[in-house]
């Protein structure tokens, strides 16, 4: 009856009342292509070709990431790249619901051997939130943790200084962009938490290495991310 009254369209091929999620059918789910392994089991990036063995990547062994573990549900491609470019910068928030069921499914396949004490997100800038009306990765997380049945922590740490974008940025630019970009407040309570990090899109980790490390200075115990897409 409600699809009668309010009709559903697939985002991106338009479909009438999709079945996968209220706003993507199963063709476009699964034309997005999916982080397989074999990945590297730190940050969770794809490597190509066939690996039998625990494989570290380059940037991972030459720097260990502040974060535990770093996995994405998919690639930023497809249906689901295209709708978390309408969820940052069309204000589609309503599309946060279905992105929340990908980063759900995540967690259960590559965390399900972890606990967590709080769901939290990677913070904006002030300056950036007002411009925006919305920090995207909050409202993935919010959304993550109603499905975790986990507290929500907010953004447990605080993005102290803007940052330019990180798009078209070297991965050297990139750590540079965010390095000492964020900080946990003094009356944050983090001591001993196992942290589960959620963001919207993972390119070479910088920005969520950057918080992980803020979140571990200011007691975390442990911080893990977890990120619809991979860059």
């Amino acid at each position: 009856m409600f699809d009668w009254l309010y009709p559903r369209n697939c985002l991106h091929c338009g479909t009438s009342s999709p079945e996968a999620l209220p706003h993507f059918c199963w063709d476009c789910l699964s034309d997005t292509p999916k982080v397989d392994p074999p990945f590297c089991v730190c940050c969770g990036d794809p490597v190509a070709g066939d690996v039998q063995h625990d494989y570290l990547c380059f940037a991972c062994s030459r720097e260990p990431p502040a974060f535990d573990r770093a996995r994405s549900a998919v690639r930023y491609e497809g249906a689901v790249g295209a709708a978390l470019r309408d969820l940052k910068y069309k204000k589609a928030v309503w599309i946060a619901r279905d992105l929340s069921a990908l980063l759900f499914a995540c967690v259960r396949a590559e965390y399900s051997d972890l606990e967590f004490d709080c769901v939290s997100a990677v913070p904006l800038h002030p300056v950036r939130r007002r411009e925006r009306g919305f920090n995207q990765s909050a409202l993935l997380g919010t959304a993550l943790a109603r499905r975790m049945r986990q507290p929500f922590a907010g953004t447990a740490g605080r993005r102290i200084r803007p940052t330019t974008t990180q798009t078209g940025l070297t991965a050297p630019q990139r750590a540079a962009n965010v390095c000492g970009a964020f900080r946990v407040g003094l009356f944050s309570r983090l001591d001993g938490k196992r942290i589960l990090l959620v963001d919207d899109v993972m390119t070479t980790g910088a920005t969520v290495n950057a918080c992980a490390n803020a979140l571990k200075k200011g007691g975390a115990a442990t911080v893990h991310v977890v990120t619809v897409a991979r860059g």
